[in-house]
């Protein structure tokens, strides 16, 4: 079966010890695919990462403190893999993701791209700094994942030094999750 996510606002990021970005991430999404049944219930579910989009945290998507990032900064997100299980019955939802975060000033790289490897889910993640709530996807298809992630230096050392890094990452995803329009 041919699927659509769709990503909503209210979405959430944080690293390190800093305060929870307030992310909009309306108009990102992809398509992917419900694949062979796994057992007890589950599918898999396979997103290709070429259709996957996701909008840049900048001053229109992102605030920090209730303020807007600073003109010109932005974080592109390039997401690598986005695979995992779906259970329809109960909106449960397993995902690994793997992405590459850019950082841009003036739509120039400033550093190497952190790398952020994760299990995104529809229930509670705890690391050693962040916790968060997910939520199983409704009768509408939409819900909340979240993921927990330990993200390595990059090598550069202000950024390493700025985030201090190694450290952890949190994301939280408002999402829909339903069949593509015009696909069986």
């Amino acid at each position: 079966m041919n699927l659509a996510l769709a990503t909503e606002d209210g979405c959430a990021l944080a690293i390190g010890f800093y305060p929870r970005f307030r992310y909009d991430g309306r108009g990102g999404g992809g398509a992917g695919q419900a694949g062979e049944a796994l057992g007890e219930g589950w599918q898999a579910l396979v997103f290709e990462p070429a259709s996957l989009a996701i909008p840049p945290l900048n001053r229109r998507t992102t605030r920090l403190l209730g303020w807007p990032l600073p003109p010109g900064l932005e974080i592109v997100i390039h997401p690598d893999k986005l695979e995992g299980r779906w259970h329809p019955e109960s909106g449960a939802v397993e995902l690994t993701f793997l992405a590459r975060f850019a950082l841009l000033v003036a739509a120039r790289p400033v550093a190497p791209d952190l790398i952020v490897a994760t299990q995104l889910a529809t229930h509670t993640v705890q690391g050693q700094r962040h916790k968060a709530q997910g939520m199983p996807l409704d009768g509408h298809g939409r819900g909340v994942l979240v993921g927990v992630a330990t993200v390595a230096p990059t090598g550069e050392g202000w950024v390493d030094r700025f985030l201090q890094l190694p450290d952890e990452a949190l994301a939280v995803l408002r999402c829909q999750l339903g069949p593509k329009r015009g696909a069986d």
